[in-house]
């Protein structure tokens, strides 16, 4: 323990945990406080002013980040046919019919991402309490219900990443990794935020966006200034 403490310790030195950084600022002592043997998440964190107990404050969608996330994800499409065919060739690693639905409710999640075709949801729909608390449930909001599964699939490979308000008004997110160069990471962040800003609902009221802090998997959080995220 002793030496976790020294490790927290020197990565937070020469951090002013009170100051709003830059967003380019923020990122450069990220990255340089990365210390771990693998390669970190870039992981952002986001405090709205919404009360997501109500219905016309919920923040929901999803990102297409220009440079990715990094991750290597895992997609599963529930399709049949023709459909299932075109998953298959865009890249999706798990595709079925009742036979996913089987594998699912035995415990068997192995995906990241869940997709399906609008004549799939009356299956689908009775796996809500397996997906939903792991937010894999599919949803026409942030096109994980829709026809183009070749569209869907390529989206979720390629970086697309959705995003949902917690309990608290807090949003969390990867990025990217520690090995991105600082513009690709930057590029991303503001394309993050732009979506959450477009997301904004009609209920919210007063600052929408409050807060942003950036971090790695292991090392500390780094306020940003909002106003430096012009793009949102």
């Amino acid at each position: 323990m002793a030496h976790l403490a020294k490790r927290v310790a020197a990565s937070r030195d020469g951090i002013d945990r009170a100051k709003l950084y830059a967003i380019d600022d923020a990122i450069k002592l990220v990255k340089e406080r990365s210390t771990a043997k693998f390669d970190e998440t870039i992981e952002i964190a986001m405090n709205l002013g919404v009360d997501p107990r109500h219905a016309d404050q919920m923040v929901r969608g999803v990102c297409n980040l220009p440079n990715g996330s990094g991750r290597t994800v895992r997609v599963a499409v529930f399709a049949r046919g023709a459909k299932a065919d075109e998953a298959k060739a865009a890249g999706a690693d798990i595709v079925g019919a009742e036979d996913l639905v089987e594998r699912v409710t035995g415990g068997n999640i192995d995906f990241d991402r869940c997709i399906a075709t609008p004549d799939m949801m009356g299956l689908v729909g009775r796996l809500g309490k397996v997906l939903g608390p792991r937010g894999l449930m599919p949803n026409p909001r942030v096109g994980t219900v829709t026809m183009d599964v070749a569209a869907a699939v390529g989206a979720a490979k390629g970086g697309a990443v959705e995003f949902r308000v917690e309990k608290a008004g807090i949003i969390h997110a990867g990025i990217g990794k520690v090995s991105f160069t600082e513009d690709k990471l930057v590029e991303n962040i503001k394309a993050f935020v732009d979506s959450v800003a477009k997301a904004k609902p009609t209920g919210a009221k007063g600052t929408y966006i409050e807060k942003i802090a950036v971090s790695s998997t292991m090392g500390p959080g780094i306020k940003i200034d909002p106003a430096s995220v012009a793009s949102a």
